[in-house]
C-alpha cells in the first residue's frame, strides 16, 4: 500500500509521518501532483492560516487534484477545513469537496481551542471500535459547522462543531489523530484500511 501525505508548507508532516510508521506504513511525502496521483491513500495535515494554505496549493497546482482525487483521502485540522464550501477566516471558498462552513469560535473565553477533548455521535468508517466520548488532542481557532456531512460532534464550552466528516472517499478529522495516543492510531488504521 502506498500512502502519500501532501506537503504543501502548512503541515505538521513529521508527526503525521511518525504516526503512520507506528501502524506499520512508510508513506511518502510530496507536494507534486503527478507523484500523489500514485497513492492509494493521500492524508492532508494543516497547521496555520487558511488563505495562506489555499496560496500554496494554487501555486503547486493541487487544487484541482485534491477535487479529482477519487481513493481515500484524509484531511486533518486546517486539512479538513480546507475541505469546505467557505473559511471565514480566508474570506473565500474553500475546497468545496463538501458542503459546510468553517468558521471562527465566538463567546468562548479562549482562543484557540487547545487540549483534550471527547469527540461523541460518532459515525462512519473512521471510528470503527473507537467507543464513545473518546478524548482527542485538539488546537484549531476555527471550526466546521455541523451539517449532513458530519461524521461526529464536540463541544467547546457552549459552541458545538464538527469532529469529524465523511462524504463519498473524503474524511476528515479537526483533531490530531497524530497525537492522540491509542485512539488517533486506531483512527489512521481505521483510514489505512479504507477501500
Amino acid at each position: 500500500m502506498k500512502v502519500g501525505i501532501i506537503d504543501y508548507g502548512a503541515g505538521n508532516v513529521y508527526s503525521v509521518r511518525k504516526a503512520l510508521e507506528r501502524c506499520g506504513v512508510v508513506p511518502f511525502v510530496s507536494a507534486n501532483a503527478e507523484e500523489l496521483s500514485r497513492a492509494d491513500k493521500i492524508i492532508f495535515p494543516g497547521v496555520g492560516h487558511a488563505l495562506s494554505a489555499l496560496q500554496k496549493l494554487e501555486q503547486q497546482n493541487l487544487i484541482s487534484f485534491i477535487q479529482e482525487y477519487r481513493k481515500p483521502f484524509l484531511g486533518i485540522c486546517l486539512g479538513m477545513q480546507l475541505m469546505g464550501s467557505f473559511l471565514e477566516e480566508a474570506g473565500k471558498p474553500g475546497l468545496n469537496l463538501l458542503d459546510a462552513e468553517v468558521k471562527k469560535f465566538y463567546d468562548v473565553p479562549v482562543i484557540p481551542h487547545m487540549g483534550w477533548n471527547a469527540v461523541y455521535d460518532l459515525k462512519g468508517s473512521l471510528f470503527k471500535g473507537i467507543p464513545e466520548n473518546t478524548d482527542f488532542y485538539f488546537v484549531h481557532s476555527y471550526a466546521m459547522v455541523p451539517g449532513k456531512h458530519t461524521s461526529a460532534l464536540c463541544c467547546y464550552e457552549k459552541t458545538f462543531f464538527t469532529a469529524a466528516v465523511e462524504v463519498h472517499n473524503f474524511m476528515g478529522v479537526q483533531f490530531h489523530p497524530e497525537k492522540s495516543g491509542k485512539w488517533g492510531l486506531v483512527l489512521l488504521n481505521n483510514f489505512l484500511k479504507e477501500t
